[in-house]
């Protein structure tokens, strides 16, 4: 079965990593609640929103008839043990980025692939740690000037300057880091029949 692939994010950097693998898709804005819940772990979090939002995304191309899979994904990083989303505001992303300075930070991502035929949901969460620098306050200031990491979790952008930041990186693949983890994509894309290194379905990118 041939599927028609979308994805439920309106992230410029995620579109970008999804084209890395030759496959036409569309986007959608699955625009969910994304408020942690009392007591709920990062891991947790990370898989329910994947999840939220891939059913957002089949919900908002429900009227099609044609088979589709709906990715999500979602990421935050745990800090101290607080759960650390993105900043929005500079004065939050110095407040991260200072309690990141001289730490070795773990981000979780979280990714689901949601299949409208049979309606099966398979999803997972994946690691990634980051060792940062010592930073002064001059430094991240200048940073974040910079590049303007608003909105994204962590309050950098590793595809930039924010590769700066780290004395080193450790995961099973980068592209985790900056927000969809490709490697587990692939996987879970030939569980649903999607072998990515044989034909691809024919729909256009929107």
């Amino acid at each position: 079965m041939n599927f028609n692939l979308v994805l439920a994010s309106t992230s410029p950097f995620r579109q970008q990593l999804l084209q890395k693998l030759l496959l036409p898709f569309n986007c959608v804005n699955p625009d969910i609640d994304e408020t942690p819940k009392k007591g709920e772990t990062a891991v947790a979090l990370v898989k329910r929103l994947a999840e939220q939002k891939a059913l957002a995304g089949a919900n908002l191309i429900a009227q099609t008839s044609e088979p589709h899979l709906i990715i999500g994904s979602d990421q935050v990083a745990l800090i101290n043990g607080q759960i650390i989303g993105k900043p929005s505001t500079v004065e939050n992303a110095m407040a991260q980025l200072s309690a990141a300075s001289g730490q070795a930070i773990t981000f979780y991502t979280g990714l689901a692939v949601f299949n409208s035929t049979n309606q099966q949901m398979l999803s997972c969460v994946e690691p990634f740690t980051v060792y940062f620098k010592h930073l002064s306050a001059a430094q991240i200031r200048y940073y974040i000037d910079t590049e303007q990491p608003l909105y994204c979790a962590g309050s950098f952008k590793c595809e930039g300057l924010g590769i700066a930041l780290f004395e080193r990186l450790e995961g099973d693949d980068p592209n985790t880091l900056i927000g969809l983890p490709l490697i587990k994509l692939i996987g879970l894309l030939a569980q649903h029949g999607v072998d990515v290194l044989s034909q691809v379905p024919e729909c256009a990118i929107k």
